[in-house]
């Protein structure tokens, strides 16, 4: 796999600056049951990187004594995979702290009895759902991804998700196929709710995600000659409002090994969270991270484009 960060370190990005930190977000590994071509952790059935026991609990420790985390925010790979998750979503939930589970929608068939524990622990669930069209979600994700998603999504309605009269939270997430902008979210979140009830499935929002040229996705544009143009459409995106809201102002991104980054992105491309080498969280108890700088590159272009992309979707 060809590495993106060499063209990508010389910016022009604006400098951004830490607020308080309200979200954690943790990547319990990158081992998944599926092999998606956007998937900007490349994450894989092949990938042997989970997260350890004593590595959760020094995420919990850490959630413990940071009174302005209000939410844990859980990714992968399948986080689900994680022989840990459920008891790190039982701690989280004991301490009152909001838990999201950003789930591939295929691992509730292998995982029988995770939809109900879900439900149970009131976990809101971002399920990646790259498209409505059959052919296109098989094209991205593998054969017979799109009806296992559907499967999926079916299970979780049954135990009360996306239901407007519960609280039971279920939104889902969009990528485009290639090297272009997301649509406007609030259009095509009316397509999806339509398309999908066909399969009476219901949702609650639908979010859109830019794609990042970086990891797999960012290793095709360049093996195809299309890097620079595509990072050139996102600088000429950009949109100077959607700085104020950019996620990595408020969340911390913690690797498999407990390391921690500005953003999901910044961790994939090993550009550690306002030092100069990498910081493991252990070593952050009651460390203050407000006014910090953020590390940034040109991939960061990706968060600010158009609507804005964020790991809670369009900032405008």
């Amino acid at each position: 796999m060809l590495a993106t960060l060499p063209f990508l370190e010389d910016t022009d990005f604006p400098v951004l600056i830490r607020q308080q930190l309200n979200t954690l977000q943790v990547n319990l590994g990158y081992l998944c049951n599926q092999q998606c071509l956007h998937c900007h952790v490349n994450a894989s059935p092949q990938r042997t990187e989970v997260m350890s026991q004593t590595t959760c609990e020094q995420i919990l420790a850490y959630l413990k004594v940071t009174s302005s985390i209000k939410t844990l925010d859980l990714t992968g790979g399948a986080p689900e995979m994680n022989p840990n998750f459920r008891d790190v979503v039982k701690a989280a939930r004991d301490m009152g702290i909001h838990v999201i589970d950003r789930c591939n929608l295929s691992i509730l068939l292998e995982q029988h009895d995770l939809a109900q524990f879900l439900a149970q622990q009131k976990v809101e669930v971002m399920a990646s759902m790259p498209c409505y069209l059959e052919e296109n979600v098989n094209k991205q994700r593998g054969t017979n991804a799109f009806q296992k998603s559907i499967t999926g999504l079916q299970q979780l309605n049954n135990v009360g998700y996306g239901h407007p009269d519960t609280k039971l939270i279920l939104n889902l997430v969009y990528n485009p196929a290639g090297p272009s902008l997301p649509p406007a979210q609030i259009g095509l979140e009316k397509d999806y709710k339509q398309k999908l009830k066909q399969y009476k499935i219901e949702f609650n929002q639908l979010y859109t995600l830019c794609n990042m040229p970086i990891q797999r996705f960012g290793s095709m544009l360049l093996s195809k000659g299309e890097f620079d143009g595509y990072v050139q459409l996102l600088k000429e995106a950009h949109q100077e409002k959607n700085l104020e809201t950019v996620m990595c102002r408020s969340l911390m991104s913690v690797d498999w090994q407990g390391y921690v980054y500005d953003c999901d992105f910044n961790q994939m491309l090993g550009l550690p969270l306002g030092y100069n080498q990498p910081t493991h969280i252990s070593k952050l108890m009651l460390a203050d991270l407000q006014g910090k700088a953020i590390n940034i590159a040109d991939h960061c272009y990706g968060c600010t484009a158009g609507q804005g992309s964020s790991c809670g979707g369009a900032l405008c």
